[in-house]
Formats: C-alpha cells, structure tokens, sequence
C-alpha cells in the first residue's frame, strides 16, 4: 500500500470548496484589528483571540521594531545553547510577577509549553488527568509523556472526584484542565477543584492560553477566583491577549528548573525572536498601565452575549468574551457562516470531531476595541441571517 493513498483520496476539502463553503485557512489582505480586509471587502473580525486589541497598539507595534533594529530576526538557536537572550530572561521575571508564582519558563510557541512541560514531568508511572474539553495541546503533551490518561467529564466535578477516588495512591499524579474553555467560552470550576485535588494528592495545571488578558484583573483563572496559591503551574500562550508568538509555563522555581532542563520542545527549538519577546513585554505594559482596557473586554462580552440571547440564541454556558452560537448541524453551521462572512461578519465555524455531535457552532469571540457601533451591527447582521436560516 503507498502511505501517500490517503492524502491522495481525500476529497472532503475539494468538494468543500467547489460548493463555495470551505471556512478554513482564510487568505487576509489585511488584519486591523476589529476588521480585516478580505477580497477587498471590509468585515468585522469576530472571530479573534486579539483579546484587548494589541496588535495594533502603537506602543506595542513600535517595540517589536526597536526590538528588530537592536537584536535583528532571530537569536538562531536553542535557549539551551545559544539562543538564549536576557531580553527573554527578563520577560521571564515580568511574567512570574504578574501571575504571582517564583519563576517561569518562555518557549516559542504554546503548543510547546503543553508539549515540554506535561510530557517532562509526567512519567510512565504517572497519571494525567484532563478534562474531556481540553485543548489539544494538552492531550498531545499528555500522550506524548507516556503515561496513563484519565479523563472526566467537561466541568464535571463529582465525575471528577470519582475518576480521582478510583486511582492507586502510589503513581503521581498531574491534573490539567483549561482555566478558559476556547470553544465555549466556560470556565474551569478552580474552587471545586483544588479541595480535590488536595484531597487526593493530585498536582493541578491550568492552561490560561485564553484566560490571560481576560480573567482575574488579566491575571487568569486562579487570580479570577483568588487561588493562585492553590495552582502549582499556570501556563498561557502569547498569541491572544499578549499580541505575539509563544508561550510560558509559571511555578515553584525547582518545578520550572526541572522542566527547563527536560522539556524537548524547549531544547530542540530555536528559542522565541527578539522582536516577539519584545511585543510580550509591551503589551504587559499596557496592561499594567491600561486595567480599562480589560474591564471594556468584559462588558462588550457581557454586551454580545445578552444580544444574542434576546435574539434567541443559543449562547451555551458561556461566562466570557468568548461566546458560541450553538447550530448543532454541521451543513448548517457552514451555510450561516458562508451567509455571515457575505454580509460583513468574521466568525468560526467549529463542527464534529472538534466539538460533540448536536454541539457544532458558530465561535465568536470579542475585543475590548471593538466599537459599539461595530457589535450592534453585528446584531443586527446575525438577526438577518439567522433569521433567513430559521435559527431565531
């Protein structure tokens, strides 16, 4: 059999395409941050993890430049030998203050830092346990560390408890759960959780990719509850709020150390460029100096989701500027997003596998630049259009 049948017999993506309706892999003339400029037309960008709208920002724009201009492109190799900066160490430092732990560990891009960090410290011996909605960083880390996964269901915390409960006491045990849901825009039940997880003898990480910028003050999850002594590790990525490429894990020094020096994602990639080092810091500057910023995110998200719930949509569980629109059909998901992109609106659709069956959506997420002016239109494009679908 030649391996290559499979690539050569896929079809889905052609037929997609020749029917007008595939929704991936978009080709943007520009992105401007609340609108992109596509086939030259203007749409409002609604699907975007740009969280507080810093891509654009001139202070955080200016320092990738200067940033370029003093160090060049690329530091050309590992962290481990030669690609090391103290501009990366100093983002290091920056970035434990602001999630409140003793250290953190930079890598060049977040799927990295689940890959590096649960697969150095799980072992083969050890135990994971996820949550079924976890990102698929997450699962790959975990497949990757060789040890034996465990799985409960999504925010389930008495599944949860039984799943710990059933566990020999023996093996270590790391428990990994998004603090943000990126689908849903849900968030982890961090208070119901870490009593088990102390109860049970289970070490607890949270992967805050969505939440930082947005919970807790733009602190994540455990701040958003007034935990982050009771979260051993906090990770995020720097490719929503902090308008870059990359990603950190944060906690006890010797934790940090440990995954440092074993993480096979940290060591055999060429560490993060200088100018995107130097975004991070910016756009934490801001918002450090800006908490308005953050506080605008939570109301236009709180703005949208009454909107499409007085619409009579169905917003699912949502409790964040991320919001879904649940279709529950994907041929159906794929026509109201090919009728929102023709009328001027930015979203994602997200069908089977990658959500359960009678669960595929419209995700829309929001930024704190977004206008009024710009969400009400979108309302009122999303009435248009669901109406003419027989959704509202």
């Amino acid at each position: 059999m030649d391996i290559f049948e499979k690539a050569l017999n896929y079809e889905d993506v052609k037929h997609a395409k020749k029917a007008g309706v595939y929704p991936y892999f978009i080709p943007l003339d520009r992105n401007e941050g609340t609108e992109v400029i596509y086939e030259g037309r203007r749409i409002i960008m609604c699907g975007s993890n740009n969280y507080l709208g810093l891509t654009t920002d001139p202070k955080v724009r200016e320092a990738a430049i200067e940033a370029i201009k003093k160090y060049g492109t690329s530091c050309t190799g590992s962290r481990f030998l030669n690609g090391n900066m103290t501009i990366i160490e100093d983002l290091e430092e920056q970035l434990s203050g602001w999630v409140g732990k003793e250290a953190s560990l930079v890598f060049s891009t977040g799927m990295q830092v689940n890959l590096g960090s649960i697969s150095s410290m799980v072992g083969k011996r050890d135990i994971v346990i996820l949550d079924k909605e976890d990102h698929a960083s997450i699962i790959d880390g975990a497949i990757l560390s060789g040890g034996k996964i465990e799985r409960f269901r999504h925010n389930d915390v008495e599944h949860l408890e039984r799943v710990l409960k059933s566990l020999p006491e023996e093996p270590g045990k790391l428990l990994v759960v998004d603090g943000l849901f990126s689908m849903e825009g849900d968030i982890a039940p961090l208070p119901e959780i870490v009593p088990l997880c102390k109860k049970y003898g289970v070490r607890l990480m949270v992967d805050d990719a969505h939440a930082m910028g947005v919970l807790g003050g733009g602190h994540g999850t455990a701040a958003h509850f007034g935990m982050t002594d009771d979260v051993d590790l906090i990770m995020s990525t720097f490719s929503k709020s902090f308008a870059s490429i990359g990603g950190f894990i944060a906690g006890d020094f010797d934790v940090i150390d440990y995954i440092k020096h074993h993480a096979r994602s940290l060591i055999f990639s060429a560490s993060i460029p200088p100018a995107n080092t130097a975004t991070v810091l910016a756009a934490l500057e801001v918002m450090k100096e800006q908490p308005e910023l953050i506080e605008q995110l939570t109301k236009n998200g709180e703005f949208m989701r009454d909107g499409f719930r007085q619409l009579g949509y169905d917003t699912g569980h949502s409790e964040s500027p991320i919001i879904p629109i649940i279709i529950g059909d994907d041929s159906l998901t794929f026509k109201v997003w090919y009728d929102l992109m023709n009328n001027g609106v930015f979203v994602n659709p997200v069908i089977s596998p990658a959500t359960a069956p009678g669960r595929q959506l419209l995700r829309t997420s929001y930024m704190a630049t977004h206008t009024e002016d710009q969400l009400v239109k979108v309302l009122e494009i999303f009435e248009k259009v669901g109406r003419a679908n027989g959704l509202i």
